[in-house]
């Protein structure tokens, strides 16, 4: 069964989000403070955890940076500050997705859903004596992406992506030259009607850009198109 953590000193918002959540048949455990979900974290081993910002003790942040040395669990960033400034750098220090207070249970059973519809990557298996099936990956110039088995390569060797990072390179590579809007990214990567700020896109496209050794101010891979979004550079090999 699929376990959730929820995050948030708000009592009252715990037991809403918890009822909502094991209506549609999720296990629900639930911490008021920062340490409390470290700890908890470690001993239940969560598939995805709803973390408020403002905590009592430790704030969001700090608890997603120490849940992201031992855990690749889907987290999603729960706010009720205004500074996008702390939505924009808890993104980037490893978020799958962020929701803005008040917000609507429903809207909360929907994100949880649609993260947990998203694979994360495999690590490589150990070699064994039979060889494993032959994947059609697609080849660009210095960089290979195989869709089925989740893997990125460039000259350098293997690429290590999340599973949020890795979707979108692959919305963008698979139409080479397009340029898609924010609001396009966001509805093919993220797979739902966004309500927050589009600039979350920026986040994960310079995480991306970062990962591949792509330079933004003379990108090769994945290029901006200023005041509508971004394209993929490179043509099939």
């Amino acid at each position: 069964m699929v376990q959730v953590l929820v995050v948030d000193d708000e009592a009252q918002i715990r037991v809403v989000l918890r009822a909502y959540l094991e209506r549609e048949g999720y296990t629900v455990e639930e911490a008021a403070t920062g340490r409390d979900a470290l700890a908890l974290a470690s001993t239940t081993r969560p598939d995805l955890v709803l973390l408020d910002i403002g905590l009592p003790d430790l704030d969001g942040i700090e608890v997603l940076r120490q849940l992201r040395t031992t855990s690749d669990v889907y987290v999603v960033m729960v706010t009720a500050r205004a500074e996008e400034v702390d939505l924009l750098v808890g993104l980037s220090v490893g978020a799958d997705d962020y929701i803005a207070k008040p917000f609507s249970p429903r809207e909360v059973v929907a994100r949880v859903k649609t993260v947990l519809r998203r694979g994360r990557a495999v690590p490589e298996p150990a070699a064994t004596p039979t060889p494993a099936p032959v994947s059609a990956a697609w080849a660009f110039a210095g960089l290979t992406i195989d869709p089925e088995r989740r893997e990125v390569r460039t000259g350098d060797g293997p690429v290590e992506l999340s599973a949020l990072e890795f979707d979108l390179l692959v919305a963008m590579a698979s139409s080479p030259g397009r340029v898609f809007s924010r609001a396009q990214l966001l509805e093919r990567v993220w797979g739902y009607a966004f309500f927050g700020d589009e600039r979350v896109v920026d986040v994960h496209v310079r995480n991306l850009r970062r990962a591949l050794g792509d330079d933004a101010a003379a990108p090769a891979i994945i290029g901006t198109v200023r005041g509508v979004g971004y394209k993929f550079l490179k043509e099939p090999a």
